[in-house]
């Protein structure tokens, strides 16, 4: 069994970046809410524990705790804010409410003591910055526990007990705001707790083969192939586990950008020899939205759509046990976070949702131990080009919600030749590996323009353009004016239909990077 440091999850928003910071050590990580951590201790056996943050007050009755197992196992624990105040609290110290001394944002910390935790990197009587969000705080360490660090809001900022390596911060350390946060979080896994940082993509893929015959035995497989990282990569790595008994089949909802169909039938079916069904639904999706504007609307009928021809495919295929899906890690977290996720829809999003029950299939995840970098990392391993691993997010409704207003086949024909002419601009500048998603919005509007001494009355387009580490948020890219000068020019030049191009600078929140 492979070392694994297990992240008991209290609610905080940031649980997430703790399991990416240990990965990036090379160790594996996984994350259970409070709840189900003591099964999870039983099926994991892990080398250490970190238990993070979260909204709750220890201070209240009826607030979650880690499983006492956890201070018994004899491992190594990093109590991360709520962390640090559930351990402290279970093990004999005093946390109390404060309205005087609470933190939030940017703070500071002082160095009192040494410490394994911070060893190489901090020293005592220095000070560094740290990343604070708490109001209660420890104000009595459990026995054994001694003081490394303060802060102006926390006089336990940092308290170990070295004996039995309990380590705890009332800041955190997972997050960019504390710049030598993944350093303390490296020496925790590597010198506290001793784990060597050998997982690597290679052995997960072998792990993941291994457990894809397991399941599927002599089964056969369908998988839903969209053109995109998650699917292209799950697709290959089934048919290097089970070869034959994968199909793949590829709905074209005629909403891709242009050359992709085509694209992702040669790369599937003529380098990796892989067993393709390619459907053109296009006339029957663009039928359906005709005159559609509700973005929700749009969405939905792609979505039933989706599901109506993938079945149907899947029928004339026959005999199919097992829908593959590309169920990412976060996807997973977010089903069982004990904060129970977003509390209000933005948007819909469309994919196989449905298909499992309709089908009555069992399904096959294998990469939802990954996250999305991880993913393209796993690309690479198999050995998908790199413009596919690095292809920037694109949504399964396609270019329909790049339409605000109705759908029509002309102005999705425009649409990929703005987009085209975009990305290209954007490639040629070196800059396509900057961005984290970079497309263009045909607008439902005409307006008045010049050409060649005549009076044109055609379409608008927005371009848009973010940096981002993982969609939750991000902000618009700075391109150069003369950059955009040189696109604008060169999509009114090629694009007969398009006389004006705007650039959006929007950041999220408020907006969404997509339009609709």
């Amino acid at each position: 069994m492979q070392d694994t440091v297990l992240i008991i999850d209290f609610g905080s928003q940031v649980t997430q970046l703790i399991a990416r910071r240990i990965r990036e050590t090379g160790v594996y990580s996984e994350i259970v809410p409070y709840n189900k951590a003591e099964a999870a201790i039983e099926r994991l056996r892990p080398r250490a524990i970190i238990l993070s943050g979260g909204p709750a007050s220890v201070t209240e009755s009826d607030t979650p705790r880690a499983p006492q197992k956890v201070f018994e196992l004899g491992v190594p624990v990093l109590g991360i804010c709520y962390g640090q105040q559930t351990m402290c609290a279970q093990l004999g110290g005093i946390v109390e409410p404060s309205t005087t001394h609470r933190e939030f944002g940017r703070a500071f910390v002082e160095i009192k003591a040494p410490s394994p935790l911070f060893e190489g990197v901090w020293e005592p009587g220095s000070r560094h910055q740290v990343w604070m969000s708490h109001g209660d705080r420890v104000t009595h360490l459990p026995e054994g526990f001694q003081v490394c660090g303060i802060s102006e809001g926390a006089p336990f900022a940092i308290a170990a007990d070295e004996k039995r390596r309990f380590y705890s911060l009332m800041f955190h350390p997972e997050v960019v705001h504390t710049p030598d946060g993944a350093k303390l979080l490296a020496n925790f896994v590597h010198k506290i707790a001793g784990l060597s940082g050998d997982w690597t993509m290679a052995a997960f893929r072998k792990k993941a083969i291994e457990a894809i015959r397991a399941q599927v035995g002599g089964g056969r497989v369908i998988c839903g192939l969209s053109g995109g990282v998650d699917s292209s990569v799950v697709a290959v790595l089934l048919h290097e586990a089970i070869g034959p008994q994968l199909t793949c089949v590829f709905v074209d909802h005629g909403l891709l950008r242009a050359g992709e169909a085509e694209q992702v039938v040669e790369l599937f079916r003529g380098r990796f020899n892989i067993s393709l069904v390619h459907s053109d639904a296009s006339e029957l999706f663009l039928g359906k939205l005709a005159g559609i504007s509700d973005p929700e609307q749009k969405r939905k009928i792609i979505g039933a759509t989706f599901i109506d021809v993938f079945d149907a495919e899947a029928k004339k295929v026959g005999g199919a046990d097992f829908l593959a899906q590309g169920t990412l890690y976060p996807d997973v977290i977010e089903s069982i976070s004990p904060s129970g996720g977003p509390s209000v829809t933005i948007k819909s999003h469309h994919n196989v949702g449905g298909l499992p029950e309709r089908m009555h299939m069992k399904l096959v995840e294998p990469l939802r131990e990954l996250f999305k970098d991880e993913v393209r990392v796993l690309g690479r391993e198999l050995g998908l080009p790199a413009d596919m691993v690095g292809r920037h997010p694109f949504p399964g409704p396609g270019l329909a919600i790049r339409i605000p207003g109705d759908i029509t086949r002309e102005k999705a024909d425009l649409l990929r030749k703005v987009d085209a002419v975009y990305l290209d601009e954007i490639r040629q500048a070196g800059l396509y590996d900057q961005i984290w998603q970079a497309f263009a919005v045909l607008l439902p509007v005409r307006t008045v323009g010049v050409m060649g001494d005549g009076r044109t009355y055609d379409y608008a387009c927005a371009l848009r353009a973010v940096t981002s580490t993982d969609g939750m948020t991000a902000d618009y890219y700075p391109f150069e004016h003369s950059f955009l000068g040189r696109v604008a020019t060169r999509i009114i030049n090629e694009v007969p239909g398009v006389n004006r191009v705007t650039y959006d600078i929007t950041s999220k929140p408020p907006g969404t990077i997509e339009w609709e």
